[in-house]
């Protein structure tokens, strides 16, 4: 931040930082429609308030620093009897640590002598649900702190909020809560929305926004929200003494709280619990941006008191942005193991969440037309967990005229072959199977660990392999000599040996794996065992029509057909006659039915760690021949979670949410050996 000199320039600067805060501020939570991303609005608020901290003769009582949020312009409004404060925002770890000495100064104390509590901050609509004698009565949003709008009518649609109270409800309670959408609810909206050419949203939480402030609850309805409570206004009837009792009064109430609840001492404690929610941050089925620290004892927090904004017990401790603004320089075409072209964005890099971020994705034509983004743009980047960065909106506010549409090219870029688009599709396809694209992808996905995961070749070697022409299908790997692997970079006598192990061991790889490491169209991990378990042997797939394969539950006429096509090519008759000459003849022994009263039966399973006894795939199978189901995560449906060398952070949730533990031996001895 650039301080300015002389009283002129500082006065001229802090009133254009609130009014670019107030459009800002307007756009947000009147319109729903940002235009920059969050980490470029707090830089400008922390800005304002430097420069108010230097100059307190010059805030004026209209400044956005002296305000909760925007002014609401809505028909109906809704005043709340306790203003609904943001919180304070922290930025790193040497902030909360700030925060905590500032309250221990507050309180002339060396130790707070309480509690601290923490929980995911959820990047959602804040709001108030109000009960009277058990029963929802109104719902109102933030508005500026004071006063809100009515969205009654849409809060009720919301599944998680119950119309009346479970057991004995209090006279009157005032809840806060966050409105939020699933990841996965918001990627099939989307969809949905761009299949009828309706217009998209950039976020889950743009999107909540949005849907709550829809005049037909009709339109709430359709779209699954959901919602957690979290804290408190005016109550008559409730008085928790602390955040636990208030979270757990609320639960016995029949409300929705938060799934991941801390609660510690000390200030390492803190930064701990910090460091690991944003190391776990991608596990969880929403969108969360940091995380909230209260003051565990609630009298405590009366003592404490509120700032002119927030509340002094409480802070946010905010996560590296997950979404940036930046400028879209080019646009390329990249082309898949099944010719697919996909457009990626060349951006001026920018940094997202801790990563810079340089390229994302565009999916397809249809998704840029739908976006009407274009070469020069101002666009949103969103970048979540390990999922590719992707644009995800258009500032079309800043447009100077000199963006240029794109279009995608009429020829591969790799091979130069004629594009195509099949019929219905929403992708253009290079039709070529010798192109170098395509064969470079179709390699790396065989080896890959889903298919047949072999050891020693990974994307580098497969290149090499490519570029020197020693590989052009999946079969040309076995006919690989030590004498063409050696001269390779980065390939010694043990790399090479190491290679040509993996390769013979894997002779006579599993079916399902083997097709699925075939790359046919829409034939998945799950299909891929559906086929094997069905037919038993890649002759008798090849040999199955139509009527054939939609006979087995779970395959479709169009999953039918693409096996049918891919089978009836005379490239991949040819791919599987070399097969058999190099002597690969993948087999598929069938699944052990699960035994009905076998050690686990009934019970969901969860592995972490690395076992010494055997892989997680095979402790897994003997799990569902003992009658069990695996889990992909953490969560009180979980009834077991066992425990190897070097266990990540399951461990640490199941211990919260009270999951039995069992190591490997206990494991073992449970299954009988």
């Amino acid at each position: 931040m650039t301080t300015p000199k002389d009283s002129t320039s500082v006065r001229d600067r802090l009133e254009e930082l609130r009014q670019e805060i107030r459009d800002h501020d307007y756009r947000y939570y009147v319109l729903s429609k940002p235009i920059v991303a969050d980490a470029d609005y707090d830089k400008l608020f922390r800005e304002l308030k430097a420069l108010e901290a230097e100059h307190p003769e010059w805030v004026t009582p209209d400044s956005p620093t002296q305000r909760v949020g925007a002014p609401v312009t809505s028909i109906a409004k809704v005043e709340h009897n306790e203003p609904m404060l943001s919180l304070e925002n922290a930025y790193s770890e040497d902030d909360l640590r700030e925060w905590h000495t500032s309250l221990l100064n507050y309180l002339k104390a060396e130790a707070l002598g309480s509690d601290f509590v923490a929980e995911p901050k959820l990047d959602g609509v804040s709001i108030e649900v109000v009960y009277v004698d058990g029963e929802l009565t109104q719902a109102s949003t933030r508005g500026d702190g004071w006063v809100g709008e009515d969205v009654t009518h849409n809060v009720r649609t919301i599944a998680s909020v119950p119309q009346r109270l479970r057991g004995e409800a209090p006279k009157r309670l005032e809840l806060r809560g966050e409105v939020i959408m699933t990841k996965d609810d918001f990627t099939k909206l989307n969809q949905r929305m761009l299949a009828r050419g309706d217009e998209t949203f950039a976020n889950p939480r743009n999107l909540a926004s949005g849907t709550l402030k829809a005049l037909d609850p009709k339109i709430t309805q359709e779209r699954p929200l959901d919602i957690f409570f979290y804290g408190l206004g005016k109550c008559e009837g409730f008085a928790p003494a602390t955040q636990r009792e208030l979270l757990e009064g609320l639960e016995a109430l029949g409300l929705k709280t938060n799934l991941r609840f801390a609660r510690f001492g000390a200030i390492d404690a803190m930064v701990e619990s910090y460091r690991e929610l944003q190391r776990i941050r991608s596990e969880f089925a929403f969108e969360i941006d940091g995380m909230v620290v209260k003051v565990d004892d609630l009298a405590l927090r009366e003592r404490l008191g509120l700032r002119a904004r927030s509340p002094r017990w409480a802070v946010a401790v905010k996560f590296p942005a997950m979404q940036g603004t930046t400028t879209l320089n080019a646009i390329t075409v990249q082309v898949g193991r099944l010719g697919t072209l996909t457009p990626v964005a060349e951006l001026e890099p920018v940094e997202i969440g801790g990563v810079t971020v340089s390229r994302a994705t565009l999916h397809n034509e249809d998704y840029i037309r739908k976006l009407d983004v274009r070469i020069g743009d101002r666009v949103f980047v969103e970048r979540a967990g390990d999922v590719i960065p992707k644009v995800a909106g258009v500032v079309k506010e800043v447009r100077t005229g000199g963006e240029r549409e794109f279009e995608l090219p009429k020829q591969c870029p790799e091979c130069g072959t004629g594009v195509v688009r099949d019929e219905g599709a929403v992708a253009s396809r290079c039709p070529n199977p010798s192109c170098p694209a395509r064969v470079l992808g179709a390699l790396e996905h065989f080896v890959s660990r889903g298919a047949l995961d072999l050891t020693g070749i990974g994307p580098s070697l497969i290149e090499s392999l490519v570029k020197k022409e020693l590989v052009k299908n999946p079969a040309d790997l076995w006919r690989l000599t030590k004498t063409e692997l050696l001269p390779l970079e980065r390939m010694g006598e043990k790399s090479a040996a190491k290679v040509l192990k993996s390769l013979e061991e894997a002779r006579r790889p599993p079916l399902s794996r083997f097709l699925f490491g075939l790359g046919i169209k829409d034939v998945g991990e799950t299909v891929a065992e559906l086929l094997a378990e069905s037919f038993g042997s890649l002759a008798a797939l090849a040999a199955a029509d139509e009527a054939a394969l939609t006979a087995v539950k779970g395959i479709g006429s169009e999953v039918a057909n693409s096996i049918v096509t891919w089978f009836a090519d005379p490239t991949n008759a040819r791919l599987l006659a070399d097969f058999r000459e190099v002597g690969v003849e993948p087999v598929h022994e069938s699944r052990p039915q699960p035994v009905g009263n076998g050690a686990f039966s009934g019970k969901s399973v969860l592995f972490t760690g690395t076992l010494a006894s055997s892989t997680r795939p095979e402790a897994e199978e003997k799990v569902v021949r003992q009658g069990g189901r695996i889990l992909k995560s953490v969560s009180k449906n979980l009834d077991f979670l066992i425990v190897g060398a070097d266990p990540g952070s399951k461990l640490k949730k199941a211990q919260e949410l009270g999951i039995e533990i069992l190591d490997e031996e206990t494991f073992l001895k449970r299954l009988g050996g």
